[in-house]
Formats: structure tokens, sequence, C-alpha cells
């Protein structure tokens, strides 16, 4: 019994031996099962993770495809006033639109609850409406972009977008000038796989601005692109990188006009020279305003390290937000400065914070290395408004600078460097007298007049608290700030004066987009502590001082300067492109 229970117990010693063999092999199989689970599970989520990081890596480089349109820009600007009577209106949008959705219905003009007849375009990502007639003076207009108007995708604006001007009394007759261009005139060492690109002294009808207006040649050779225009800026996309270490001519022709009609006075040309590289390197943001005691009108702009390409400067790039809720507003580009336009007044005593993402590129397509982000907090109080002065740079040296030629007639006395370039001529000193040293086309007078340029767009792209003037400033007293005018200003009933009300430090900038003129025997008078060295006047074409006439501050022309005889110049006469005439003034450079 004992063997046979062996035996049994054997069989089943036997038989749980088999059962371990078949449970390891299970437990082997279940392993490799998990494993393999495992594996696909892994797979999967590395999948799904590269998919992730595709659509983030893509986004940052601008709005997803099916995102709304948005407006970016607009001209008139919101609440301007002394709008021209004979102006058009134009609105740019983030993206290319469906043109057939751009019509008279979806832009519309209003004088009250008055339609306003006329004709509607778009090219490129502009739309523009021509008014039938010259608009009635001194009234307010609305316009208006609906939800009509669709992206080649067919994704409409999320809500209509409405903006207010006021007209003037007169038409725009001034000629359109340009007022920056990158590359800059007479460079060198170009990357080869640059975009060129023009900035205008005004919004521009965007019809006007082609392939056949906007041209780049390799000697006598053209080469082939594309243009676009968005905000006061042209852009020159060529078919392929330049041919390297070799000459270039751009131009932009008289076929170029402005809203208003008005065609350029002549063919600006503009001449450049390539390296043999291409540029690798991404942009930065050095500067940012205003950054201090912000004022709740203010808007916000951006300063690049190099020319950006302005499509990809938009309300997507360019965010504000006021904890996670966006503000609303407009973009612009000018110069090397983005600007973003809060479509109301921001909350007083608030933080916001801008972003500049890596959707902003420059005109070679290096994109950002990665989102710029800053943070600012609204004031009520007056000194939000205060200006920083214009860094002149080694053009403070000069007290007349021009880009043609300085001529004199008599015995005008200048106190300060005289200075040309790139022209080389300077004529009639004798009889005049130089106290300081005449530069004639030489690297200190290029040098200065790279950093006019440098200067003129500091002040044309200052946002801080503008106040908007018009027409003549004769007879009026004004307090330290911001003065903007969207067409030309004059001094012609009266002295102008200039209160710094106790303040030594307080800053006056004019932002002129045309002409400034001073009639004869009139003054620029300065009171409550208000310096010459804290002047400064840009002009977007020429400024003329007539006989006798007494003027102060640093005149930034981008065309001419004119002294008629027996004017009188505390400050300083730049002149970026064209000539300085002098007749029997007295210059003086003003003291810090």
């Amino acid at each position: 019994m004992p063997g046979v229970c062996d035996g049994r117990e054997g069989k089943n010693m036997v038989s749980d031996a088999g059962e371990g063999k078949n449970t390891d092999a299970g437990e082997r199989k279940s392993t490799a099962g998990r494993k393999l689970i495992v594996i696909i599970v892994a797979i999967v989520l590395l999948i799904v993770a590269l998919g992730a990081g595709y659509i983030l890596l893509t986004q940052t480089s601008g709005p997803p495809s099916g995102a709304a349109p948005t407006v970016t820009s607009a001209s008139p600007d919101n609440a301007a006033t002394g709008v021209p009577v004979n102006t058009n209106i134009f609105a740019t949008f983030s993206k290319a639109m469906d043109r057939t959705t751009i019509t008279t219905s979806t832009f519309t003009l209003k004088q009250g609850t008055t339609s306003v007849s006329g004709v509607v375009s778009y090219a490129g990502v502009t739309a523009t409406l021509d008014p039938a007639s010259d608009l009635t003076a001194s009234t307010a207009y609305t316009a208006t972009i609906t939800t009509g108007a669709k992206d080649s995708a067919g994704s409409a604006l999320q809500a209509d977008f409405v903006w207010s001007f006021t007209t003037s009394q007169i038409s725009d007759t001034t000629a359109p000038t340009v007022t920056f261009t990158s590359p800059a005139s007479a460079a060198t060492g170009v990357p080869i796989n640059t975009k060129i690109l023009a900035t205008f002294s005004e919004a521009m009808d965007s019809s006007t601005i082609t392939t056949s207006t906007f041209t780049l040649k390799k000697g006598t050779t053209a080469v082939s692109g594309t243009v676009s225009y968005t905000g006061t800026t042209a852009t020159f996309v060529p078919s392929g990188n330049l041919t390297a270490n070799s000459a270039h001519t751009a131009t932009i022709t008289t076929g170029a006009k402005d809203l208003a009609g008005n065609a350029l006075q002549a063919d600006f040309v503009w001449s450049f020279t390539t390296g043999s590289i291409a540029d690798t390197t991404p942009p930065r943001v050095v500067s940012t305003s205003p950054v201090v005691a912000v004022a709740v009108n203010s808007n916000i702009s951006a300063t690049f390290s190099e020319a950006m390409d302005p499509l990809t400067i938009t309300t997507s790039t360019f965010t504000v937000k006021q904890g996670t809720t966006s503000v609303s507003g407009a973009v612009s580009y000018v110069g090397l400065t983005a600007t973003f336009d809060p479509a109301s007044d921001l909350a007083s005593n608030t933080t916001y914070t801008a972003t500049i993402t890596t959707g902003a590129k420059d005109l070679a397509g290096n994109a950002m290395q990665s989102n710029f982000v800053w943070s600012f907090t609204t004031s009520t109080s007056s000194s939000a408004c205060g200006q920083a002065p214009v860094a002149l740079g080694s053009a403070a040296n000069f007290a007349v600078l021009a880009g043609a030629t300085v001529t004199n007639t008599g015995g005008t006395t200048v106190t300060g460097d005289v200075g040309v370039s790139p022209g080389t001529a300077v004529t009639g000193f004798p009889p005049g007298t130089v106290v300081g040293t005449i530069h004639a086309g030489d690297p200190a007078a290029a040098g200065a007049i790279a950093n006019l340029t440098i200067a003129y767009n500091d002040a044309a792209g200052r946002t801080l608290c503008p106040v908007s003037v018009a027409g003549n400033l004769g007879g009026q007293t004004l307090a330290p700030g911001l003065y903007k005018s969207t067409s030309g200003l004059e001094i012609s009933s009266g002295d102008l004066t200039l209160d710094a009300q106790g303040n030594a430090s307080a800053v006056f900038i004019f932002q002129i987009a045309s002409t400034l003129d001073v009639a004869a025997g009139l003054h620029v008078i300065l009171v409550g502590g208000a310096k010459a060295s804290n002047i400064f006047w840009q002009v977007g074409t020429s400024a003329t001082f007539r006989a006798n006439s007494t003027f102060i501050g640093t005149i930034m022309a981008d065309q001419s300067i004119s002294l008629n005889t027996g004017a009188t110049l505390e400050g300083r006469a730049l002149a970026r492109i064209a000539a300085v005439t002098l007749d029997s003034n007295t210059v003086t450079k003003p003291v810090p």
C-alpha cells in the first residue's frame, strides 16, 4: 500500500511537474505578450508625442490655418483727426482673404447713418475703399469690416471691425516719400537670402505697389520676385537667393501713389552690395516702450535688432493680455518698430503682459528663437506721458547735416560741425563761418547720416500718449509731450510757445507727416525751463523757415531744410536725403 501510494504520489508528482512546465511556458508567453503590449503602447505614445510636438512647432510660426482672420491695421487711424477729405480708406488683414468676400457689403463707410458710396478693391492682404467723391470737411465717419469678410479657407472675422475718424477742411496734395529702406542705401555685405523693404511716409494705395513700381536689378538685369504691401511698408521678395558679392539697385517708381492719389515726386532709387553668405541669425527685441508709469491711452511698441518681414508682424504675433484676457487692437510696423494700438483705453493701475511670438520673422525668414514677453503697469499720473529724448548718436555733433549738399549764401555763422554724405559738396564757406569742423563726404559724415536715420525712425515711431495736431500752431502754448500731425504743420498766425512747466528735463516731440513751414518774422519761444536740446521735430518731407524767423529744436527732415534770409535756429538742421540751404543765418547747436 505504501508502494501504491508512493506510485500515486509519483504520478501526482509527475503530473505536478507537467503542470509546472505548462505554467512556466504560460508565464513566458504572458510575459512576452505584456512586453509586446508595452512596446506597442510606447510606439503609440511616441507617435502622439511627436505629433503634438509637430503641432506645437508649427503653431509657433504663426496662427493655425483655421484661425479666424483679424484686421491688423487700418488707415486713417482710429480716432484720427484732420484726415484729408480726398483720402481712401484701407484695412490690412492678418492673412490672405477670399477677395470675393471683400465688397461694398462687407467694407462700408458711413457719415452718421448715411452710407458713403465708393469702390472696394483688394490686393495682397489689404482692402481699400475709394469714395466716389471727396468726403465732407470737418465731419466724423465710421468704417466697418463685417463678419462677411472671410479668408481663403472660409473662416470669417469673429466680430465686425469698426473704427472712426474725423476729416479736416483740406485735401491731401502732399507727395509721399520713402522714409526707410532695408537694406540701407550703400550697404555692403548684405545677406544673399534677404528680402527688400521700403517704408513710406504715409499709407499708400496698395494697388499701385506692384512688380512694375517696385523693382530690383543686378546691373541691367531684372531680378524676378513678388511684391507685397501692408501698413506703410512694401516688400520685394526675390524668387531665389541674390547673386553673391554683387551690386543691386532697387527702385520705387512714381507709379506708387498714396491713398489720395498723390504720386512720389521722383523715382526713389537705392543700391546695395551683397556678401557671400545667407543670414541665419534670429532677430531679437532690443527695446520696448513704454516701460514704467504707462498711460492708459498708450500704444505698446517693440523695436527689433533688424528689419522684419511686415507680413509676420500681426495681431497673432504681437499680443497684449490682462491676465488671460486678450486686449483687442491693431498692429502696425514701421522701420524697426512694431506697435500695438489698443482698441480702447487700458484699465488704470492694472498689469498687462505683451508678447512677441516666434511667428515674427526677419527679412531672411529667420524666426525669433523664443517668445519675447514683458509686463507693464498702467498709471494715471501726469508722468505717465513723459517722453524720453531722441538719441542722435554722432549726429548730435552736427549743427548742419545733409544727404546731398550744403549750400550757403551770405554771412551765415554755424556753431557746430557741418557735414554731408553721401554727397560731397559744401559751398559758401566762406563767406559763411563754421565754428567747428566741415565733414564733406567723409566717414564721420556717413556715420552721422546713419545715426540720423535711426533717430528719425525713433521719433517717427513714438506712440506714447500722442496728441493730435493739425494746420497752424501759431498763437498756441504747448506742454511737454508727443504731438502728431497726419499732414503738414505751420506757424503762421503768431508765435508758438513751448512750456516745460518747471521741468528742465521735459521733452517735446513733433511728428509731422509732410511739411513744416514757419512764416517770416515768427518765433518759437521757450518758457518754464524748456531747453532747445529736448525739442525734436520729425518732418516727413521738407522744412522751410521764412525770412527773419526764429526757430528752436532739432529738425530731422526726410528731404530738405531751407533757412531763408536772416532766419535763426537754436538747434540742428539735419536733412536725411536732400539739401540744407542757408542764407545769412545764425545756426547754433544747442547745449545739452
